[in-house]
């Protein structure tokens, strides 16, 4: 039976979509453990690890309760601090962010009880969320792949409550302990610092620059991760691996969908799948597809229904990739 973990916060988020509709629903950690849910079926179990407000535990454990092969014994209200979030999309990709609690950040008592999983998916959304003692403590302790998406080192909030993009100056002292690194291109470009910057050059994201990937990919290799995914948005994504010493690329197409409805949890649907095509099938190639069809399938609309059975999802990556 596979067993997989998703350790991140569980946000009261309320949204404000790009077709000026608002949605009120619990976000991160829950998109990729329904996913997941769904893809595993009778064949596994999944373990969101989080830390909530007592007024939201309950309707959490409801959001979960669907679900038979969801174990919430590590969802935990104990210490009554959970995230709470305003999200106003400007575009399909791009939005305001607004921040009114701060989850207590998990740590390795939060995990102790868990047996080994297969894989650990970290989705931390805020830079406190995740302690390194954590992923210091799997690797000691624990078996499983850690699957970490780079959302939360490369995001902060301020006393304002607005959440904004700030560098990941200490990644060194991460990538020992991660096996399979992900992030989107804005956050590459907060991850990939020069030694000083001239005051025109601090600018913000800029979308159509890729040309750090490369270097940047050597870089993150050389210091432990074993492969490092980059979402390009609609066009897809791209991984790195070494093979007998040498960095080797692919590109992944993305699922294409017509419509887009809310982009809310992509990137965390992503590192769900991730989890998945490296846990079931120990595939880089079939992990991105996987990845790629989670995240396109979570655009799709407001509830999770939007997410799909195994064989509902290997249907779509079949007639989009081919068998």
């Amino acid at each position: 039976m596979t067993k997989i973990a998703v350790l991140g916060p569980i946000p009261r988020d309320t949204i404000y979509t790009h077709h000026n509709e608002k949605i009120k629903k619990y976000g991160c950690v829950t998109h990729p453990v329904i996913a997941l849910s769904k893809l595993l079926g009778s064949n596994g179990q999944v373990y969101p690890v989080s830390n909530v407000h007592k007024v939201d535990y309950e309707n959490i454990l409801e959001v979960f309760k669907p679900y038979e092969n969801i174990i919430t014994t590590s969802v935990s209200s104990e210490d009554d601090r959970g995230t709470v979030i305003e999200l106003k999309f400007i575009d399909q990709n791009n939005r305001l962010e607004r921040q009114t609690a701060c989850m207590k950040p998990i740590v390795p008592a939060d995990i102790k009880p868990l047996d080994d999983m297969d894989a650990y998916v970290f989705v931390p959304i805020t830079d406190f969320e995740i302690s390194l003692k954590t992923l210091k403590y799997i690797k000691k302790k624990k078996k499983g792949l850690i699957v970490f998406d780079a959302h939360g080192p490369t995001t902060s909030m301020g006393m304002t409550g607005d959440r904004y993009r700030k560098f990941w100056v200490d990644m060194d002292q991460w990538l020992p302990y991660i096996d399979i690194l992900k992030m989107n291109l804005e956050e590459s470009q907060a991850c990939w610092l020069k030694k000083e910057y001239s005051a025109d050059e601090m600018t913000s994201y800029d979308e159509d620059r890729t040309d750090h990937l490369d270097d940047m990919a050597v870089y993150v290799l050389d210091k432990g991760a074993t492969y490092f995914y980059v979402t390009l948005d609609a066009k897809g994504c791209v991984f790195y691996y070494k093979e007998n010493g040498e960095i080797k690329k692919q590109f992944v197409k993305s699922v294409y969908v017509d419509h887009v409805v809310d982009t809310t949890g992509c990137g965390d649907s992503f590192a769900g799948g991730l989890a998945y095509g490296f846990a079931v099938h120990n595939d880089p190639v079939k992990a991105a597809q996987f990845a790629n069809a989670l995240g396109a399938l979570r655009t799709q609309g407001k509830t999770f229904d939007v997410f799909k059975s195994r064989e509902e999802t290997e249907a779509l990556i079949a007639d989009y990739y081919g068998s």
